[in-house]
């Protein structure tokens, strides 16, 4: 049976005739929950959220819980989960607020483990890993193909760039370029997360040239804007440096990670 019997249902949610609602569950009245979406025993949706296709929750998961902001005042703000995700056990993942954009959005095809956080207004991208306990604070952006080691927190307002690599128990108050890995607490940059770059597929001319505009950045023989403009001229027609140089070049609330 779809929806178990023991599952209470409010009366507005639209759930579509594929997904399945395990026993215990609660979803509330401004829940969607799209073909596929499976919740384990005992999960709870609610508020004004979105869960799309393919994704599963397991039990005691609680998504679309009010955010953790004492400005909040009970606006109907949203969470918007992609297709295919996993997310485990005691995970949370709040709606946003009104002055954060309204909208808390988790793209497709992620991996959130056991008791892993997603805060208000976190805009999260696709193929993310979150290992067990890690936290988002609040306005977080995390680009795509980002992995979070267990136990690590980044600070709100924050920016994670695409294929970075965040070590277990790492705490980040600064902004992580794409490609780069972080370790420590408070976390540095250590290098390039080539091991990662290696699994999705990049070519070694890409690898290289990303190493060698690395070097040249946090080289400290010359101001940053000098060495922002050379990586630019030498390697800045690689998509993958030209999007480490948008990153840094961007308007951001946080300050730029660097090598300790």
């Amino acid at each position: 049976m779809p929806i178990h019997p023991t599952a209470i249902v409010e009366d507005g949610a639209a759930i579509d005739d594929s997904a399945v609602v395990g026993a215990f569950c609660c979803v509330g009245p401004k829940v969607k929950l799209g073909p596929r979406v499976v919740l384990h025993p005992h999960a709870t949706v609610t508020g004004r959220t979105e869960i799309g296709e393919g994704t599963v929750v397991h039990s005691y998961a609680l998504l679309g819980g009010p955010p953790q902001h004492l400005g909040y005042r009970g606006e109907d703000t949203g969470l918007v989960i992609g297709r295919n995700n996993i997310i485990r056990e005691y995970v949370t993942m709040n709606i946003g607020t009104v002055a954060g954009g309204g909208v808390t959005r988790v793209g497709d095809d992620g991996f959130y483990m056991t008791a892993c956080h997603v805060g208000h207004d976190c805009q999260v991208g696709d193929h993310v890993i979150m290992a067990n306990c890690a936290t988002l604070g609040g306005h977080v952006s995390v680009e795509e193909y980002v992995f979070l080691g267990g136990l690590c927190a980044i600070h709100q307002h924050s920016r994670i760039g695409a294929y970075a690599f965040i070590g277990g128990c790492a705490a980040v108050v600064a902004d992580v370029i794409p490609y780069a890995s972080a370790f420590g607490n408070h976390a540095a940059l250590a290098g390039l997360n080539v091991i990662g770059m290696k699994r999705r597929g990049l070519p070694r001319e890409t690898i290289r040239d990303l190493r060698a505009a690395y070097k040249l950045l946090f080289d400290n023989d010359r101001t940053f804007k000098e060495r922002l403009e050379e990586a630019s001229e030498r390697y800045g027609a690689r998509p993958e440096v030209k999007r480490i140089l948008d990153f840094v070049r961007a308007d951001a609330r946080r300050p730029l990670m660097t090598p300790r």
